[in-house]
């Protein structure tokens, strides 16, 4: 019988100890952990001029400055006309965005009953960079707006809805851990792709993140949809409406938020016998490929 010593001795042989060492005298002279997912950084595969998608930046003035009355004042006294009409401004930055048109493959799911199922599985690959400039609150002494340099890390939490346009029916992105490998190992094996949980994190001036959002259980008969992206900038607008708010209520009550969000539109010229992603186009006839919209 081996004791419990002599048990531990012989499992922690040599080459367990040289990969011990090998992990933990990096880490305590300060060097970055290695990679959890174990997914090598390079060399990228390289795409064909035209595969990934570039949106312009939602650079306008307007975004930075909007009036309202301040209607926690002018609800107690009407004749406060210096809460009237009220410039509130703001500082708005942007991310670069870039995508690739939506794809489609099939993977196994794990259902609650603990079987596997078959589905398929729409995704969008796409990446982000913090380009380092921001439109300032305050106009220049010429009275225009200019782009200004920043060094801040922008906080990027996106959101991903595919709706379909025939059918009035809203798709939140699901993240399908299950599809993630494959995706990977399809799109580029060497480089990470981050769920749209994973990407909820800071991003320096100058770094690219790339993230893949997908979908499940998407009705096989749509054929016009678009894509909803928020998150790639800080612009907004808000409303008081009439009446909503009332003296002794707490401040804001009834005011409603809207946030300027990437609309990416497309069609699927198919049927819902077969679907494959050789039938989804980028940008709806009649209609243009992307706006930004509030909503």
């Amino acid at each position: 019988m081996i004791s419990s010593s002599r048990a531990w001795t012989w499992r922690a042989g040599p080459a367990a100890v040289a990969v011990a060492l090998a992990v933990m005298v990096p880490l305590c002279l300060g060097a970055e952990p290695p990679d959890p997912a174990g997914v090598p950084q390079g060399p990228y595969r390289q795409l064909a001029p035209g595969v990934l998608k570039s949106v312009e930046p939602p650079l306008d003035e307007a975004d930075t400055v909007s009036r309202h009355d301040m209607v926690e004042l002018v609800a107690v006294d009407p004749d406060l006309d210096w809460a009237k009409d009220v410039p509130f401004r703001r500082k708005i930055w942007y991310l670069d965005f870039q995508f690739k048109p939506v794809r489609m493959i099939h993977v196994d799911v794990p259902q609650p009953d603990g079987r596997m199922k078959r589905k398929l599985i729409w995704y969008m690959v796409y990446s982000v960079t913090n380009p380092g400039k921001t439109l300032p609150s305050q106009e220049g002494p010429d009275g225009t707006l200019e782009l200004q340099k920043s060094d801040e890390p922008i906080l990027f939490t996106p959101a991903f809805r595919l709706k379909s346009l025939e059918f009035d029916t809203v798709y939140p992105d699901r993240v399908v851990p299950v599809a993630m490998g494959p995706i990977r190992m399809r799109e580029d094996p060497n480089r990470q792709f981050l769920t749209t949980v994973e990407m909820a994190r800071e991003i320096k001036v100058g770094q690219t993140l790339w993230g893949v959002a997908t979908w499940e259980d998407l009705d096989p008969r749509i054929d016009f949809f678009c894509i909803f992206v928020s998150g790639l900038t800080n612009a907004y607008r808000w409303e008081d409406p009439p009446g909503a708010f009332q003296p002794g209520d707490p401040p804001g009550k009834g005011r409603q938020w809207a946030r300027k969000t990437l609309r990416l539109n497309f069609w699927r010229p198919g049927d819902e016998h077969l679907e494959h992603e050789q039938e989804i186009r980028f940008g709806i006839p009649g209609e243009v490929d992307y706006e930004w919209v509030y909503r």
